[in-house]
Formats: structure tokens, sequence, C-alpha cells
């Protein structure tokens, strides 16, 4: 379901990786607490989301989320985690002549985000893309009161605006130097929440960010 790959532009979107798993049981233990297991195998995504609708008790706020980025995240300005060179073939054999070597990416949230972005990020991606996955008709009224029910103030809501059966967003959650922000689709089960990379310094500009 994910496309796009990353950008060399002002705002770069990540391509849609192996789901987050680190950062999906950190947000489903912060809302279970002790009322369950959490599942990452098999269907990880849906055990998880099953459990903490049936445990009854609320999503993560956005201070308690904030406060687990603290405890459990890299410092501020810790370098990218960058991720390491595709492999062309298993070591010790040949590739064959015809193989095309695969390249890392050289832009983009996987090495433009520093290692305190990235671990926030997982965790804000999966908290807002959970909020939004039930909604129906997702209007951009709507989204904007989700997003704001979950704390994001209208100041960090940027180019708000529906396409078709969904409505496209972005927020911005730079702080302490960092260039985190996330680009999401809200179209009910087929929703889509990404990191990508805001400026380092000035506005939220996401109109002016290079195709």
């Amino acid at each position: 379901m994910r496309r796009i790959p990353s950008s060399a532009g002002m705002f770069a979107r990540s391509s849609r990786r192996p789901r987050l798993t680190l950062a999906m049981t950190a947000l489903a233990v912060l809302a279970l607490g002790a009322c369950g297991t959490v599942k990452t195998t098999t269907g990880g995504e849906q055990a998880v989301r099953a459990e903490a609708v049936g445990s009854q008790r609320p999503a993560p706020t956005l201070a308690e989320i904030q406060e687990h980025i603290e405890q459990s995240c890299p410092p501020p300005g810790a370098p990218p985690v960058a991720p390491p060179s595709p492999s062309a073939a298993p070591p010790g054999e040949e590739p064959p002549v015809d193989m095309v070597v695969p390249t890392a990416p050289t832009a983009g949230p996987e090495v433009e985000l520093n290692a305190r972005d990235w671990c926030a990020g997982g965790l804000h991606e999966e908290r807002v893309a959970g909020a939004l996955l039930d909604l129906v008709d997702p209007t951009p009224t709507k989204v904007r009161t989700i997003l704001n029910g979950l704390g994001y103030a209208d100041e960090r809501i940027h180019d708000l605006k529906r396409s078709g059966a969904t409505t496209h967003f972005f927020l911005d959650l730079r702080e302490k130097g960092g260039r985190l922000c996330l680009e999401g689709s809200a179209a009910g089960e087929g929703t889509v929440v990404d990191k990508c990379v805001a400026p380092a310094t000035g506005p939220f500009t996401p109109g002016g960010r290079d195709q």
C-alpha cells in the first residue's frame, strides 16, 4: 500500500518500510498497561488494535507519548541511524551477472531524521493512524477534530484538504532542533501515515516542497 520513494526536496516522505514493530509495541504497552498481552507476530497491527479496543482503555495522551519519548528515545541531536547498505547477494555467493544491485537511500526520513525524531515518529505514526482507521467519511473537519482530540493544536496541522474520499494532511512535530513531521491520508481502513522531513528552520510550508 506504500508508495512514493524518498525525495531530496524540502520535504521527504518515508517509503513504507516493514511494520514498525518496536514503536507499535511501545504504543500498545502504553495503552494496555497490564490488561493484556501485546501481540506483534502474525497479524501484529490488527492484534494490537483489537486488544486495545477490547481493553476499553483510552489511547495514550499526547503528554504520555511525550513522557515516553523523553524516557525511551535518544536525546535531541542524536545522529541519524542510517539503514545498512543493501547486499546484492548472500555472503560468500556471487551475484548473478544480470542482477540489479539495490542502493541505500541517500535522502528522506531514513537518513535525514535524527535518531530521536525516528523514535518519536514511530509512536506518533501509530497513534494517529489508529485514531483515523475507523473514521467514516473522513472529511477535513472530522480529521481536524480527531487530531485536536489527540492533542495536536491547529498550528501544527497543515494543508488539510480532501481529494475524493481521502483527506490529506501534515503534522508539524518539530521540537528541540528536530525535523520530524507526519504526512497522512485519512481514508478509513486505507489510512496511511508516514514520517516526513520538515525544514530545519522557518515556517512549515508543505505546499512548497519539491515533488
